[in-house]
């Protein structure tokens, strides 16, 4: 789903300094959490970066309206402009309408693919902290969580988008995004030994507030808008058909800029079709030799990401990770109503 913005990353955008890639603000210190949704709650599907499916669509659809969710479709939902759902202009337009309408709860991303921070730093959150609401969506929106973060503090949600494919994301991952952003429960995640990281662990507990997403967008987030900093928080990153070595030099990029020097754990989700040459490192071992050395707990095996039965998780709620029970423990993403 990033492929594109997988392939524009070849170039990271690299930073002359610790200090410049960290410039960001340290933003709100108190988590802003959205009410829970509930039957009967007007909720908004929009395409901030690539145009979705219509059969998938259709699906994700109707699983939201299950829930007794009231759903309506931004306006370019389905527009398409080179390989984008619209111009930036109307993609930008669609998502500001759905985070400024007051009667709107929640805004779902219908897909990723590529064209967030084409459009990320206009983004109005003027209303944010009187009326937040959920946001949910992975992959590119990552850069939205990150923008929604530093300039409000809003708590997001990392999981299924609305493309929704059956054969990916089962009736578990359906469940694991309802009881995100519909009850108060907090989100446990458990390692995963079949996952392709799994095997990468060190031991150890840490706490603090659950940042990241897709490592791509991180890596190409540095110095600008979208990018939170990462200071005592818990490092959560996946990422899909990324060759060993380009992780290793996205990871070697936040080691350069001083972000891995300061944070207090690392959660690790799906590293999904990471396809290296003969003879040399797989995945987890680029991780291995990246992260080992941190001196912080690490976690990977997380069904959180683009591999199959993917799962939900609260971005900005304060988290822990407990390496040798392999769990994640997030606090719950919404508020009672």
């Amino acid at each position: 789903m990033l492929r594109m913005g997988a392939a524009a990353a070849g170039g990271a955008v690299l930073v002359g300094s610790a200090e410049a890639a960290q410039a960001a603000p340290a933003g709100a210190k108190r988590a802003l959490r959205a009410p829970a949704l509930a039957p009967g709650d007007r909720v908004r599907v929009v395409s901030p970066g690539g145009t979705p499916n219509p059969t998938n669509m259709a699906r994700g659809i109707e699983i939201l309206r299950s829930w007794g969710l009231e759903v309506e479709l931004g306006a370019h939902v389905f527009a398409t402009y080179g390989y984008l759902a619209g111009t930036d202009a109307q993609r930008l337009a669609d998502l500001n309408a759905a985070l400024t309408d007051p009667g709107i709860r929640a805004v779902f991303a219908a897909r990723g693919g590529y064209g967030t921070q084409r459009i990320v730093d206009q983004i109005d959150v003027s209303g944010l902290r009187r009326d937040p609401r959920v946001v949910v969506g992975f992959s590119d929106i990552t850069s939205i969580h990150g923008k929604l973060w530093r300039d409000t503090g809003l708590v997001t949600f990392y999981g299924p988008m609305v493309n929704w494919n059956d054969a990916r994301t089962g009736p578990e991952s359906a469940e694991a995004l309802r009881r995100a952003v519909m009850t108060t429960a907090p989100v446990t995640i458990v390692r995963d030994p079949a996952e392709t990281a799994a095997p990468v662990l060190v031991p150890g507990t840490a706490s603090g507030p659950l940042l990241g997403g897709t490592l791509t967008m991180i890596s190409t987030s540095l110095g600008a808008g979208d990018a939170p900093r990462f200071d005592d928080a818990i490092l959560f990153f996946e990422d899909v058909d990324e060759a060993p070595y380009s992780i290793d030099r996205m990871l070697t990029e936040l080691r350069r800029v001083g972000v891995l020097a300061r944070v207090a754990g690392v959660a690790i989700g799906q590293i999904t079709n990471s396809v290296g040459g003969a003879g040399e490192w797989d995945a987890a071992a680029v991780l291995k030799d990246r992260l080992y050395d941190l001196g912080v707990p690490v976690l990977a095996g997380l069904r959180l990401g683009h591999g199959n039965g993917q799962l939900t998780v609260p971005l900005g709620a304060r988290a822990t990770i407990d390496a040798e029970a392999g769990t994640l423990t997030v606090e719950p993403g919404v508020r009672p109503r």
